[in-house]
């Protein structure tokens, strides 16, 4: 579970789409988010999904990336469009069956389940 998939690499302005495996969080008792790692960087919140539906994404990736979830395929999707260089990353995804703050949905500590990630490249 939390496997992601759909990394890769992709031109600046370019879109991708990721998608974690995450059937058995698709119930309404799980926070769900996405976080990204560069090297020598702190893990950074990119967007969450809150139990009641309030989505809350990070300042670098507003009006650019869509949180989502998709409960026939049992996944937490991640649109990212008009990418960027800076947005080149390990991506992961994350859930937590507490319920939250919305201002602290996207603090790395805040969540207990983790997946492995994917890369993600963008060049210029």
């Amino acid at each position: 579970q939390l496997a992601v998939s759909g990394g890769g690499t992709v031109l600046a302005g370019g879109s991708m789409k990721l998608s974690c495996a995450a059937s058995e969080y698709m119930t309404g008792a799980y926070a769900m988010a996405w976080f990204r790692q560069s090297p020598g960087k702190e893990r950074e919140g990119v967007a969450a999904l809150h139990q009641d539906g309030v989505k809350v994404y990070g300042d670098s990736v507003k009006g650019r990336f869509t949180i989502s979830k998709d409960t026939r395929k049992g996944t937490l999707d991640l649109q990212m469009n008009n990418m960027k260089p800076e947005d080149t990353a390990m991506y992961l995804c994350a859930a937590t069956s507490i319920r939250l703050l919305y201002s602290i949905l996207l603090v790395t500590g805040t969540y207990t389940k983790w997946g492995q990630g994917t890369q993600v490249t963008v060049s210029s």
